[in-house]
């Protein structure tokens, strides 16, 4: 009973093996990048184009195959890419040179996978010739209809026009262009190399230019620093000079103390000595004369050049003030001129703007006395007119009331009147009144009444008519409208 169990279980796995073998032997899978073209008996392909295929298309999955019955090939879907290099002449008649690389695969669907076996399953490494010859020859006739500056500045009008007139033929070879790129165009001539020639001369000349105003610019800013420099090392300069003169007069000081201490010490000697010598001279002046005269004559001479060195140091010190006198000076010039700079700036604004407000001034003033001129113009007018019509009032009045006219006139210069019939009292030196108060009331009386005779006679002068008469000083004519020269005339009669 074991054995046979034993012997059962043996022949289960021979049996698994065999299946399993004769499945492997069977069943085909397709890879994801290519295409199972499984031909020979029933082999159908289970779609619209069933009947147009005499071979059955596998992708994606597995299938069995019979062998014997049955063939099954794979076709490739990945891509691949096909490198163009193409001679031919543009449009000007340059001759050319393209280079390329198109890249494509075998479509996805199934009538392009059918295209493709039918033309390539056993010649798949020839497709890259056969891109290659169909590529060439549509670049060759795009490229014969375009200039050489279109194909270097618009490659991409080339490629899709070039792929837009494959389309046609790539479908019916069953395969699709992922990618087509034009890497390369060269010319035997040297066309495109003149091309870029202008361009570059004028990025050349840009670059010069450039250059050069960077260099004048920095010459510019050199020449700035250098002149700073100057100008530094000329303070430094002057500056050293002023403290060397300070310490060349110090030591001009210090050199002139040392001997003008000895000079000083040899004075007092030679003093001393004249003085011994004058003695000596009153004691014995003929017996020393010849020992005295030697000495007082070396001592003249010592004194002589002591003087002498003297004089030199005091030149020295007067040299040395006199160039620090010179600098001080120098120095004042610098600041009276700059102080003169700012004063005369100072004194040209001041008189700028004293012009401006004395132009305004005159403009207002011009204005306001324009203003007063009117102003007068028009009172003196409205005066004259007043005046005229005033005149003309009076005349009416007199014309129409002449006693009322001469009693106001009369009324007005009533004083004048008496004062003038008063003045025949002034020249009196001495009056006698017979009568006493009673005669001096009188007197004033008749003066009084000389107003009223006056009066009388201005009425009957003007009662003598309308026509023209003669006035009282036989001067001025007296008309029937007019009341001046009446009134005057009564005045002057009662004066």
């Amino acid at each position: 009973m074991p054995t046979e169990f034993l012997f059962l279980g043996v022949a289960i796995v021979v049996v698994l093996f065999i299946v399993i073998l004769l499945f492997k032997l069977v069943w085909r899978v397709a890879e994801p990048n290519e295409a199972l073209i499984i031909s020979g008996l029933a082999a159908r392909t289970k779609n619209e184009f069933a009947d147009s295929l005499g071979f059955k298309i596998v992708t994606g999955k597995g299938t069995a195959v019979l062998p014997g019955f049955q063939t099954a090939r794979r076709l490739r879907l990945d891509s691949r890419a096909a490198n163009l290099q193409v001679s031919c002449v543009t449009q000007q008649g340059i001759p050319v040179q393209v280079r390329g690389v198109v890249i494509y695969k075998v479509g996805d669907d199934f009538v392009s996978i059918a295209n493709a076996a039918r033309r390539f399953l056993d010649q798949q490494d020839s497709m890259n010739d056969a891109i290659h010859e169909l590529f060439t020859g549509h670049l060759r006739s795009i490229i014969g209809n375009l200039t050489v500056e279109d194909l270097i500045l618009n490659r991409e009008r080339l490629t899709s026009e070039t792929r837009s007139s494959a389309a046609d033929e790539m479908s019916k070879l069953g395969l699709v262009v992922d990618s087509m790129q034009i890497q390369e165009i060269d010319d035997e001539t040297g066309y495109i190399l003149n091309l870029g020639k202008p361009h570059a001369a004028k990025v050349a000349a840009a670059a010069r230019i450039a250059e050069a105003q960077r260099d004048q610019e920095a010459t510019e800013a050199e020449q700035v620093a250098a002149a700073k420099k100057a100008a530094a090392i000329r303070e430094s300069q002057i500056q050293q000079s002023g403290y060397q003169a300070e310490v060349d007069q110090a030591a001009a000081k210090a050199r002139q103390a040392g001997p003008l201490s000895d000079a000083t010490a040899r004075q007092e000697v030679v003093v001393q000595e004249t003085k011994a010598a004058e003695l000596e001279a009153q004691l014995a002046e003929q017996r020393l004369q010849s020992q005295v005269r030697k000495p007082a004559d070396a001592k003249a001479y010592e004194t002589v050049t002591l003087s002498q060195a003297e004089r030199d140091a005091r030149i020295a010190q007067a040299e040395a003030e006199a160039r620090e006198t010179e600098l001080r000076a120098a120095a004042q010039a610098s600041q009276v001129k700059q102080a003169a700079a700012a004063e005369a700036e100072s004194v040209r604004l001041r008189g700028e703007a004293e012009a401006a407000a004395t132009r305004a001034t005159g403009l207002s003033e011009a204005e306001a006395s324009k203003a007063r001129g009117l102003a007068e113009a028009e009172a003196a007018k409205a005066k004259g007119l007043a005046e005229a019509e005033a005149i003309r009032a009076r005349s009416e009045a007199l014309a129409e009331n002449q006693e009322a006219v001469i009693a106001q006139q009369l009324a007005e210069n009533w004083p004048q009147i008496v004062e003038a019939g008063s003045k025949a009292f002034g020249n009196v030196d001495h009056m006698v009144v017979l009568n006493g108060a009673q005669g001096i009331e009188e007197m004033l009386a008749k003066a009084l009444t000389l107003g009223g005779t006056g009066l009388g006679l201005a009425r009957s002068l003007l009662a003598g008519g309308n026509g023209l008469g003669i006035g009282a000083n036989g001067t001025e004519p007296v008309t029937g409208n007019g009341a001046e020269p009446v009134t005057k005339n009564v005045i002057d009669a009662a004066s």
